[in-house]
C-alpha cells in the first residue's frame, strides 16, 4: 500500500511538471494555470514519508519540466553542433538532470517547513524559498534562469506592473504564494476551507494580490500619459529569415547582404528613420576585413542612415604569437559609414559560443565550431546617435534582467535585443 502510494505521488510531481509546462510560452501558454501549477506538488511533499521520497517528487518534477521545456536543445546539437543523437540526447537529459535539482532542493525545504513548522508559515516561505532557488539558479556555473514562472505572465500587463519596482522575481513570489494559500484552503484536509483562523490569517495574502492589481492599473495609465509627451525615435527593424544553414555558406553571403539592403528600403519612409536595426550575425562575415561590407558600407554613406547590426568581430591580441580574440558583437555604423561604436556580447552561452573546461572536455568542441570560441566583452558606454542611446542585449543576454539594468544605469534609453532564432527551427525556443 505504502509503494502504491508512492507511486501514485509521483504522478502528482509529473503532474505539476506538465502544468507548469503547459502555462508557460511556447507548446501552451495557459497562464492561468500557473496558480495552481504547484498544487500537486505540494501535496506530494506534504505526505511524503522521507526524505528520500521527497528528493524523488522535486526531481522527478524538475526533470519532466525541463525535458518538455528544453527539447529542442536536441535539435540545436545535433543540426548545427553536428552531434549523433545518441550524444545529443544525453546532453538534454544532463542539462535537465542539472536544472531538477534546484527543484529537488526545493521540495526537500518545503518538506522541512511541513514538519517543523505551524502550517501558516507555509504561505509565505514557500514562495520565499521557489523564489530564491530561482535566483540561485540564475546565478550559479554562469546562470540559466530559463522560463522563470513570472515570465509566463508576459501577456497580462495588469499583473506585472510591480516587476519595475521588485523585478520578475517578484512576480514569481505572488504566483507561488497563490499556489500556496489554494494548498492551504482547499488541499490540505486538517485545515479545511471553513476553518476561520485560515481564512482569517489569509487577508493578507488577498490585500497583496490586489494592491499588485491596484498598482498594475495606475502604472499603465501613468505609462499612456508619459508616452505621450515623451521624446520619440523612429528606427526601422529588419528580419531577414535567413536559414541557418545557410547563413554560413560562402556561395549564400552576398545574397543575405542584397537580402538585408532590399528589406531595408522595403520599409516606409525608410530614407527618413534615425536608426535602422538588423539582428545578431546578420552580417555573416566579418566587416573589418571582407570585402563583402563594402555594399553595405556604400549604401550607408549613399543614403546618410544609421545602421545597428550583429556581425562577428576579432581583435589580434599578441601577432607574434597570434593570439586572437573573437566576439560577437554588435556595431553602429553611421556618418558617412564611420563606426560610432560597438559592444561585445557579455554573457556568454556556455557549450553554444564557448566551451567551459574544454581543456578537461574534448568531446564538445564541435558545439562552438560553427560560431567560433568568443571572448567576453564587458558593458560600457551605450551605442549613441542622436537622441538614441541603446544599450544591446544579444541572444541569451535578454533572459538576465541585470544585464539590461546595467545599460539602463549607464545611461540607455532604448535596449535593443538583436537575437538570431534560426538556430531553433520551428520548435517552442523562440
Amino acid at each position: 500500500m505504502i509503494v502504491h502510494f508512492h507511486k501514485f505521488r509521483i504522478l502528482l510531481a509529473t503532474l505539476s511538471s506538465i502544468l507548469l509546462w503547459l502555462a508557460l510560452p511556447g507548446e501552451g501558454g495557459v497562464w492561468p494555470l500557473l496558480f495552481i501549477g504547484l498544487l500537486p506538488l505540494l501535496t506530494a511533499i506534504y505526505h511524503a514519508e522521507s526524505r528520500r521520497q521527497t528528493a524523488i517528487y522535486g526531481f522527478v518534477c524538475g526533470l519532466v519540466h525541463y525535458l518538455c521545456l528544453l527539447y529542442w536543445l536536441v535539435f540545436v546539437l545535433g543540426t548545427y553542433g553536428g552531434l549523433p543523437w545518441f550524444v545529443a540526447v544525453p546532453a538534454l537529459v544532463l542539462l535537465a538532470a542539472y536544472m531538477a535539482c534546484y527543484t529537488t532542493l526545493f521540495a526537500l525545504f518545503a518538506y522541512f517547513l511541513f514538519q517543523n513548522s505551524r502550517a501558516i508559515t507555509w504561505l509565505w516561505l514557500i514562495p520565499t524559498l521557489w523564489v530564491g532557488n530561482d535566483w540561485l539558479r540564475s546565478v550559479l556555473f554562469s546562470g540559466f534562469p530559463w522560463m522563470d514562472l513570472g515570465y509566463g505572465l508576459w501577456s497580462v500587463p495588469l499583473l506585472t506592473q510591480s516587476a519595475d519596482l521588485l523585478g520578475h522575481h517578484f512576480i514569481t513570489f505572488c504566483i507561488v504564494l497563490v499556489n500556496s494559500l489554494f494548498f492551504l484552503l482547499c488541499v490540505r484536509p486538517d485545515r479545511p476551507l471553513r476553518s476561520p483562523r485560515l481564512v482569517t490569517k489569509s487577508l493578507p495574502v488577498v490585500c497583496l494580490l490586489l494592491a499588485v492589481v491596484i498598482y498594475s492599473q495606475i502604472r499603465l495609465q501613468q505609462l499612456d500619459e508619459l508616452a505621450e509627451t515623451a521624446d520619440r525615435a523612429y528606427i526601422g527593424v529588419v528580419q531577414g529569415n535567413i536559414n541557418q544553414n545557410d547563413k554560413w555558406s560562402p556561395s549564400r553571403k552576398q545574397s543575405t547582404v542584397d537580402n538585408y539592403l532590399q528589406l531595408t528600403q522595403s520599409i516606409p519612409n525608410w530614407k527618413s528613420l534615425q536608426m535602422v536595426v538588423w539582428p545578431e550575425t546578420a552580417i555573416p562575415f566579418y566587416p573589418n576585413v571582407s570585402k563583402l561590407f563594402s555594399p553595405i558600407s556604400k549604401f550607408i554613406a549613399e543614403n546618410d542612415m544609421n545602421l545597428l547590426t550583429g556581425a562577428p568581430w576579432y581583435e589580434v591580441v599578441d601577432s607574434e604569437k597570434q593570439k586572437i580574440d573573437y566576439f560577437n558583437s554588435a556595431l553602429l555604423i553611421g556618418d558617412g559609414s564611420r563606426l560610432l561604436g560597438k559592444y561585445y556580447k557579455n554573457h556568454l552561452v556556455p557549450y553554444g559560443e564557448y566551451v567551459p573546461l574544454k581543456e578537461f572536455l574534448p568531446f564538445l568542441s564541435p558545439l562552438v565550431q560553427s560560431v567560433g570560441d568568443f571572448t567576453p566583452g564587458v558593458i560600457e558606454e551605450p551605442l549613441a546617435v542622436g537622441k538614441i542611446k541603446s544599450g544591446v542585449l544579444l541572444c541569451f543576454e535578454s533572459i538576465f534582467p541585470d544585464i539590461g539594468r546595467k545599460w539602463s544605469k549607464k545611461g540607455a534609453n532604448v535596449l535593443v535585443n538583436l537575437t538570431n532564432d534560426a538556430w531553433y527551427g520551428k520548435s517552442s525556443a523562440p
